[in-house]
């Protein structure tokens, strides 16, 4: 371990399958302490890891700051839910943060206070959004973009009936996925639809047939870039979305709470616990990420293709891959490059430095992801 970087304190709060990766990723380089409430988790993470663990409940204030007293970076690898609620918290405790909790609220009305205090918080830290921002992020900066178009999915190998899908993530994270209107932009005017709706399919040669369909997936983009034409969907295997669509229009993601047998319960909640045992990926359990960006301008069109596997050797989720690397990567631009605008900062901001691009692609290249590029000339 290099002596410098080990005096670099770093606090991953969460240990699910992506906060768990992160935390391994990092702690072999700096001192990392890990936090989360689930102590078999935390337990695992530790087996032939050099890393602190803390049992905790991170949405108490005083906990939280007596977890993150001494750290030098936070990373948030917390369920959307809460997200909003943490970051807020961690910039109120003085605190540069990495963000990969994806929540719902607009990250950029903390801007200011994050600015007041001099703090670099990165939100939207995964693979899509995340990676795919920073590679936008790149090209926006170097040439006039007439569209951006990217499709992502994370999926298993072998896929079972009735759903196809298992989910490295919370099920009422991916819920909040097929629920939340999704915004695109298309002739420079921002158009709202359902999610799930507009579906098609395309054919990737890794992964065969998949469909591709509306997710609320631009996120900052539409407000920090001025590109005519956007769009990001989520891809599944075919008939996938019109199970969803089914089980949404039957009442089962309401959130309104309804009494059953004297008992107040939410629909979602009740889902989600259900679909927990069906989403969830068994150990070792093979899947893979793959993800198409396409880029064009006037004179080129650039197209980016991803297709990443579970790590055997590793015994890595390819999602948590993709989603954790890409966010230690940024982790350590900013410890090891001094990488630090204050305010709430977007990935694609990273990506329009050429010097931050390669050193982002350059570390998840040396962990074999990576971004196959393809340009042609003309549309």
């Amino acid at each position: 371990m290099n002596q410098n970087r080990a005096l670099k304190k770093i606090t991953v709060l969460g240990c699910g399958l992506v906060g768990s990766a992160i935390a391994i990723d990092l702690c072999r380089d700096y001192n990392v302490t890990v936090a989360d409430l689930d102590y078999e988790k935390l337990n695992e993470v530790q087996l032939n890891n050099p890393l602190r663990i803390i049992q905790s409940d991170f949405l108490n204030s005083n906990e939280l700051k007596r977890i993150v007293n001494d750290s030098d970076l936070v990373i948030s690898a917390v369920p959307g839910s809460i997200g909003f609620r943490v970051l807020k918290s961690l910039i109120e405790l003085n605190k540069n943060v990495v963000d990969i909790s994806f929540f719902a609220e607009d990250p950029f009305v903390l801007s200011d206070e994050a600015k007041k205090r001099n703090l670099t918080a990165v939100i939207d830290c995964g693979v899509c959004p995340g990676l795919s921002n920073i590679i936008l992020g790149y090209h926006y900066k170097k040439n006039k973009i007439n569209s951006y178009k990217v499709y992502v999915g994370g999926l298993p190998k072998n896929p079972l009936p009735p759903f196809n899908y298992k989910a490295p993530f919370s099920p009422s994270d991916v819920i909040e996925e097929y629920t939340r209107p999704a915004r695109f932009v298309k002739d420079g005017k921002v158009i709202t639809k359902e999610a799930l709706s507009d579906v098609e399919i395309i054919e990737f040669p890794e992964a065969g047939k998949l469909e591709a369909f509306n997710t609320d997936g631009l996120r900052t983009l539409l407000s920090t870039v001025r590109i005519p034409n956007m769009i990001e969907k989520t891809l599944r295997y075919p008939g996938h979305s019109a199970l969803i669509k089914a089980f949404q229009d039957a009442g089962f993601f309401s959130k309104e709470k309804m009494l059953m047998n004297g008992v107040e319960i939410s629909p979602i909640d009740f889902t989600s616990k259900l679909l927990y045992k069906q989403w969830k990926l068994e150990k070792g359990e093979k899947e893979f990420t793959v993800m198409k960006i396409v880029i064009e301008s006037d004179s080129e069109t650039i197209e980016y293709n991803l297709y990443d596997e579970y790590d055997e050797k590793t015994q890595t989720t390819s999602m948590a891959r993709t989603t954790g690397y890409t966010c230690t990567a940024v982790a350590r631009l900013m410890l090891e490059k001094n990488f630090c605008i204050p305010g709430i900062i977007a990935p694609e901001i990273i990506g329009e430095d050429e010097s931050n691009y390669n050193f982002i692609l350059d570390y998840l290249k040396r962990k074999n992801i990576n971004p196959e590029k393809n340009e042609s000339t003309g549309n």
